[in-house]
């Protein structure tokens, strides 16, 4: 199966005046197509900084990370942005949701930062992976009228409304009761099956991780751990 993502010899050090903290050293990392997988980490392990850099969303020191055969370090920060909208789903801790908006506008987010005005067949789409999600009924809700667990739906919906290659999912069930919790992963694990996308899944919890068919272990900045469920 082709890589979805690949990282080669990827460091992150941040400065801050004369300080430098080096969080990330030497990381060759890939993910396949179709694949569905877990990153394991205590808080500080650099986790969610290897996720930032996987999606595009900071760059590495050094080394070279290549999303979908696109060598993504070197590029400018337009092409950047119309890769992450096109190729990347992102689902975080928080939702980030537009409380004035509804359910159903907010999953349409993504389309209308590349295309003013949404078509009849891009609205139809909305409201089957709102179906797939299982809030048809609250569809038309405004995002602050709804629940965490129905707002962290919302937020996986607005992630596959491009049809990413992949989706990034950083710490998506700290905020999730342990129903919830397994609710999403076995909505995880249908999206994966049903539409054949990579999912990445950050997580500080092995029980979660467990979930998924393959976990990468990371420990101070370095790969610590990678096998198969």
């Amino acid at each position: 199966m082709p890589e979805v993502v690949e990282l080669r010899n990827v460091e992150k050090v941040y400065v801050n005046g004369p300080v430098e903290t080096k969080v990330l050293f030497d990381v060759n990392l890939s993910f396949e197509d179709g694949s569905f997988n877990s990153i394991i980490g205590a808080s500080g392990s650099g986790k969610s900084t290897l996720l930032n850099v996987m999606g595009t969303l900071d760059r590495p020191t050094s080394g070279e990370v290549y999303v979908t055969g696109l060598r993504t370090d070197v590029m400018e920060k337009n092409a950047l942005a119309a890769l992450r909208n096109r190729t990347i789903g992102f689902v975080f801790q928080f939702h980030y949701l537009l409380p004035e908006f509804t359910a159903r506008e907010n999953v349409l987010m993504p389309y209308w930062i590349r295309d003013s005005k949404p078509s009849e067949t891009t609205v139809t789409k909305a409201d089957e992976l709102l179906e797939v999600v299982g809030l048809t009924k609250v569809k038309d809700n405004l995002a602050s009228r709804m629940s965490g667990g129905q707002q962290q739906r919302t937020a996986i919906a607005r992630a596959l409304m491009n049809d990413p290659k992949v989706v990034l999912a950083d710490e998506p069930t700290g905020n999730l009761d342990s129903e919830n919790t397994e609710s999403l992963y076995r909505m995880f694990r249908d999206i994966n099956e049903r539409f054949g996308t990579t999912f990445v899944v950050i997580t500080h919890d092995r029980r979660i991780a467990e979930k998924t068919d393959r976990i990468v272990g990371i420990r101070d900045g370095r790969i610590s751990m990678d096998v198969s469920v």
